[in-house]
């Protein structure tokens, strides 16, 4: 049996659905409620179970089985079947003219080889359904890509959730210790009431925004859920609790090579340019294609039996052949300009298209290049920030001073820290989600996962 690479993608899709199937289902009978996943998992289901991929695996099927139609118009069909025909009241007679009482039945069981075969318009059909089932497989690859892509900006967002819970957790501890050294320092009459309450103010605050974070985490697990058609009523929960900063493209690579290779790899472009291709196809069948005239041929090879009702009846063989050359003149056929000038503006219409597409690509590009730049450098700013955070409150808790302005100071210690933490982990998230969007702006792959570390996780 001989494999396509379609099918082989297909086989490769169903192998990695069905391992991933088993693995969650074993999650499942361990834990209802939470269920563990990890980047390449994501990745891979996003391949194989997103439903618009289906989708679009589905479109592709259609116009590989379109094109196996257009193939079958240049091969003959056969018709068997038996006839009757009966005949009562006058008929006239051959050579003599004569017209007389009739009463006569005949049958004719057989088969009819018939082929009518338009060439022009199969040839042109065909070469236009060979393009558009290529389209089908790039916009198949294409929507791929788009739905892993949506499936690692997911699992970053699902990734920020958590690791923000746990930011929002941390602070808490903080305020609530800090609540309560400032509690014992009331009691023993060395603080001020009103400072307590000022920490206390910070600590219920912090209550609420770790409650946020905690929602935010529940409602990132169910969108992710969604875009691999998980149950979405079993909460997702990263295996990593770190997020680190990925490399997938090489930051010594020049504008000009990522947009060269975007041209070259994006299967939005290949797609259109097979579009292109088929309404060339389907103009040039418009304008030439009623040149090449129809061919009709026809066989019947069967018996031929009956004879007036009151007379000897008789059966034997019988056999008819019929062949013809036609062209068409007017409408589907020669001089037939509104068709062909249809298929023309079609064709510029598709062309003009792939330009659009052509222009957009290099914008996404550009995009995603700029924007994976300056996500890094804000990273490493943030990182700078969130280390100077954390060592402003390890200073200032050191003070064993209670007064009123020592108390503020660490609330605000305590707030810059908590704005720290979550300015870091946000630019981070985001720093990975624009490394797989410039990926993808150049046609990469990204089912992988995982990617090049070039620094060391958040903790």
């Amino acid at each position: 049996m001989k494999f396509t690479s379609y099918n082989l993608r297909l086989a490769i899709g169903a192998v990695l659905a069905l391992a991933a199937e088993i693995v969650f289902a074993s999650a499942q009978q361990t834990n209802s409620d939470t269920l563990p996943i990890d980047l390449p998992t994501a990745l891979r289901l996003a391949g194989a179970q997103n439903l618009d991929v289906q989708i679009a695996r589905d479109r592709l099927k259609e116009a590989q089985a379109d094109r196996a139609s257009a193939l079958e118009k240049f091969f003959p069909w056969l018709a068997p079947g038996v006839s009757y025909h009966r005949r009562d009241g006058v008929a006239q007679a051959v050579p003599a003219g004569t017209i007389s009482d009739a009463h006569f039945q005949s049958y004719s069981p057989g088969a009819t080889v018939a082929a009518q075969m338009d060439l022009g318009d199969a040839i042109y059909t065909t070469l236009a359904s060979k393009q558009v089932a290529n389209a089908a497989s790039h916009a198949f690859d294409a929507q791929r890509q788009d739905a892993v892509l949506a499936a690692a900006q997911g699992y970053f967002d699902l990734a920020k959730a958590q690791a923000l819970v746990g930011a929002a957790d941390e602070a808490l501890q903080i305020a609530r210790d800090y609540q309560n050294q400032l509690h014992e320092a009331v009691a023993a009459g060395i603080a001020f009431k009103g400072d307590e309450l000022r920490a206390q103010t910070e600590t219920e605050h912090d209550q609420i925004l770790l409650r946020r974070a905690v929602e935010r985490q529940r409602v990132a697990a169910a969108q992710l859920a969604q875009m691999l058609h998980l149950d979405a009523t079993v909460e997702l929960v990263p295996k990593a609790s770190d997020l680190v900063p990925l490399t997938l493209v090489e930051t010594n690579a020049t504008l000009d090579a990522l947009a060269r290779q975007a041209l070259q790899n994006r299967p939005e472009l290949q797609r259109n340019r097979a579009l292109t291709l088929a309404a060339r196809d389907v103009k040039n069948g418009a304008t030439y294609g009623p040149l090449i005239p129809t061919i009709e041929a026809q066989y019947f090879g069967g018996r031929l039996g009956g004879g007036p009702d009151a007379g000897p009846g008789n059966f034997g063989p019988e056999s008819d052949l019929f062949a013809g050359v036609t062209w068409r003149i007017g409408p589907g056929g020669l001089f037939d300009f509104g068709k062909i000038h249809s298929s023309r503006a079609r064709l510029d219409a598709r062309r003009a298209a792939e330009e659009k597409i052509h222009d957009q690509i290099l914008r996404e590009v550009v995009e995603a290049r700029t924007r994976a730049d300056s996500l890094h450098d804000q990273l490493a700013t943030a990182q700078t920030d969130l280390t100077t955070a954390d060592e402003t409150l390890r200073l200032t808790q050191q003070r064993k001073d209670f007064g009123v302005g020592v108390v503020l100071e660490n609330i605000q210690a305590q707030q810059a820290l908590a704005q720290a933490r979550a300015d870091y982990l946000d630019i981070l998230a985001e720093y990975d989600k624009a490394e797989y969007d410039l990926s993808r702006a150049i046609g990469g792959t990204l089912e992988a996962g995982g990617g090049r570390t070039n620094s060391p996780p958040f903790k």
